[in-house]
């Protein structure tokens, strides 16, 4: 598997409200001959033939995955229940799960985690302050 870190995963959805920056895990592994990017902190993947391909499947998701919690208003507790810390606070107002805390508590993950060769890289998303 390719181990340089290529793509970017910025979406183009800007929202009604302000975006903070966030530095997520995401996780490359392949499965049945299709490369699949994972982003444990959300509990969303994109996948595709390519990991080009994946990545961009990944931002399609992140992307309706926002406008949709956004429009619902449900961000942030969606946020809340997949371990994220969310506070009021204009400092700091959300930071993402630790990895050992996903492992822990995501069962897709740990199967991941235990049965694929992976590699596992940050990037720097914006996610929409809720």
């Amino acid at each position: 598997m390719n181990t340089e870190k290529t793509g970017s995963l910025y979406g183009k959805w800007g929202g009604a409200g302000h975006q903070i920056k966030v530095k997520v895990p995401l996780i490359a592994f392949t499965e049945d001959n299709s490369f699949i990017i994972y982003c444990p902190v959300f509990d969303l993947s994109g996948y595709g033939k390519t990991e080009s391909e994946a990545e961009q499947s990944l931002t399609t998701v992140m992307d309706e995955f926002f406008k949709y919690t956004v429009h619902k208003n449900t961000l942030r507790s969606v946020l809340k229940d997949l371990g994220w810390v969310v506070k009021k606070s204009k400092q700091k107002p959300m930071a993402p799960p630790s990895m050992d805390n996903i492992l822990k508590n995501n069962a897709d993950f740990l199967k991941i985690f235990n049965n694929h060769e992976f590699r596992k890289f940050d990037k720097n998303i914006e996610v929409p302050v809720c």
